[in-house]
């Protein structure tokens, strides 16, 4: 078993960790003091100090509308690898077109599922 071949992993994990290392350290050094006392460390918008809490809870639409977002996204993540290996699965005949369409008729299917539960309105 030759341990020349893990050489380039090693360096790879000894150069992240040193990276780390000195970005931490660099942050630690030049990094801002706490000022118990300090102005310039409260929160403002234009120049004019806040009113009311800075932390606001946002509606449950918004992260609905979010997980929907990143749901269709990954639906895409599945299509563009077939899109690309659609002619080679072809040239060996073997049918890949009938499990991709089931898969878009399942997410359609969800999509009109949503549409119809109202989870796209926002003026609800």
């Amino acid at each position: 078993m030759s341990y020349a071949a893990y050489l380039p992993f090693l360096v790879q994990v000894v150069l992240a960790a040193v990276i780390t290392a000195v970005v931490i350290a660099i942050s630690h050094l030049l990094g801002q003091r706490f000022r118990p006392n300090a102005i310039k460390d409260t929160a403002y918008e234009c120049g004019v100090p806040g009113d009311g809490n800075t932390h606001t809870r946002f509606s449950v639409k918004f992260y609905v509308t979010a997980m929907l977002f990143i749901l269709f996204d990954i639906e895409v993540v599945f299509l563009i690898p077939w899109t690309f290996v659609y002619r080679d699965f072809l040239a060996n005949n073997i049918a890949i077109l009938s499990p991709m369409l089931f898969f878009l008729f399942v997410l359609v299917l969800g999509l009109f599922y949503e549409v119809k539960k109202g989870a796209l309105e926002w003026e609800k």
